[in-house]
């Protein structure tokens, strides 16, 4: 990581300055600048600290404060390079400005999985770093930098899309557990039908998540045509209706196979202490084999979430919305600052889903949680 810091710092451009959003631009290197050249000096020291055998605390400490230094000099940098007067060119984050904030990141994440916090404390964490960014972007300390323009150009239309976004991903994955939960169970009791619902389901994931939208434009759009009412609740061929029940298919695999997986992990002596408290199914499903399978049921979560909130990008395709439309109208464009309006809290709703839910996860799993019949 000490390598790659000074690579970053060295020998690749910390800011591009573009005559405008679309044209290519010049690289300017971080030392460039009389406080780049103070940057790089501290990045150098931090390069060597972290090869050195330091306290985990105090590598965090170092990794956490260079991180906001990389990241208030973005903003530094992209002001002082500006042309004055000038409003249409634009500053993007150059390729060393990337690497060093992969490789930051890199050394933070690595201590933090060495230190094995406690869920409580990664959650602290979590919360510090999204007011910590949060007062970075209030600032306008980056209100420079081309991708924050484009925001401002584009604020009400990014709230929308971010706010359909997330129904697509939080949406689907609730239709999901209503679906995929009672087939888990029910799979779990019937062997036969255990094994044809999981082939099936496979099936349904090998599918490439665009071919699956365009399969589901012509039956949506048959139903939309043919069915009083459907298209008057939003089913349709295109749109979000044909991104919303793909979604749903992709994550019944999760949830089906940690259902039935979590339910075969009951101890048979739970089952059988319940029988003997005159239990019936129905009451040992909903007192004793479902808090057990809580932590299979979290991870399924976690998994379906994340995938869901990457795959909903593909929906801008055909009309669904979200955080693709950005993307893929930056791909068009040839603007890449576009492209990152859409691509980068997309990145950060994964990263944050992933936190919470693996914080979860280790609550559910711990000693003092599991539930014991009486």
């Amino acid at each position: 990581m000490g390598a790659l810091i000074l690579i970053a710092t060295f020998a690749l451009p910390f800011i591009v300055v573009k005559p405008n959003r679309i044209l290519q631009g010049q690289g300017h290197m971080l030392i460039s600048s009389g406080s780049g050249v103070a940057l790089a000096a501290v990045l150098v020291i931090v390069a060597f600290g972290l090869l050195l055998r330091m306290p985990l605390s105090t590598r965090l400490v170092i990794a956490t404060a260079a991180l906001l230094a990389v990241i208030v000099a973005l903003g530094a940098t992209a002001n002082a390079a500006l042309p004055p007067g000038n409003s249409y060119a634009r500053v993007s984050p150059g390729s060393g400005f990337w690497l060093l904030l992969f490789a930051l990141s890199l050394a933070f994440i690595d201590v933090i999985a060495k230190l094995k916090l406690s869920p409580t404390v990664r959650l602290m964490l979590l919360v510090i770093a999204i007011v910590a960014v949060g007062g970075i972007f209030a600032s306008g300390i980056l209100a420079d930098i081309s991708v924050m323009k484009e925001y401002a150009n584009r604020a009400d239309a990014f709230w929308a899309e971010m706010s359909r976004h997330a129904m697509l991903a939080l949406g689907s994955m609730l239709v999901a557990f209503l679906i995929g939960l009672p087939l888990g169970v029910v799979c779990h009791r019937v062997s036969w039908l255990r094994a044809a619902a999981l082939n099936m389901l496979n099936i349904l994931q090998t599918i490439p998540s665009i071919a699956l939208f365009g399969l589901l434009i012509l039956p949506l759009g048959w139903v939309a045509a043919h069915i009083p009412g459907a298209e008057a609740i939003g089913i349709s061929g295109i749109g979000t209706a044909p991104a919303f029940v793909a979604l749903v298919l992709y994550s019944l695999l999760p949830v089906v196979a940690n259902t039935v997986a979590g339910l075969e992990n009951v101890p048979r002596e739970a089952n059988d202490a319940a029988r003997g408290a005159g239990m019936t199914d129905l009451q040992r499903l909903f007192s004793i084999e479902f808090p057990l399978t809580f932590p299979s049921l979290l991870a399924a979560i976690r998994i379906v979430l994340i995938q869901n909130i990457g795959m909903a990008t593909i929906a801008a395709l055909i009309g669904g919305g979200g955080m693709g439309v950005f993307v893929f109208q930056g791909l068009g464009q040839s603007a890449m600052d576009l492209v990152l309006l859409g691509a980068l809290p997309t990145v950060a709703m994964s990263f944050v889903a992933a936190i919470v839910l693996d914080a979860l996860v280790d609550f559910s799993k711990a000693p003092g949680s599991e539930v014991r019949p009486a």
